[in-house]
């Protein structure tokens, strides 16, 4: 059994060993490292920039609404014209 398990491991150490080698293993630690920050920083100026365009239409939606609810011809279009609920 335990030379079967060996075999088996030798197997796959050396089916490991012949495989292609990938960019990660190309590089060193240093540049990985400048490269997982870059990667980093692009994420937080991404989503900086996905809140700042929440916040634009947030604001852009607020104004709408306030410009409306100053129209009498909105309110007047938009209001229920059942008055007996107010008596």
């Amino acid at each position: 059994m335990v030379k079967k398990r060996n075999a088996q491991n030798a197997a796959k150490s050396n089916e490991r060993s012949d495989a292609p080698a990938t960019l990660k293993d190309l590089l060193d630690a240093g540049t990985l490292s400048k490269l997982k920050a870059q990667a980093e920083e692009m994420k937080a100026e991404e989503e900086k920039r996905r809140l700042e365009q929440k916040e634009r239409e947030e604001a852009a939606r607020a104004a709408e609404k306030k410009r409306l609810e100053n129209d009498f011809e909105h309110l007047l279009n938009n209001s229920k014209l059942d008055w007996r609920k107010h008596k």
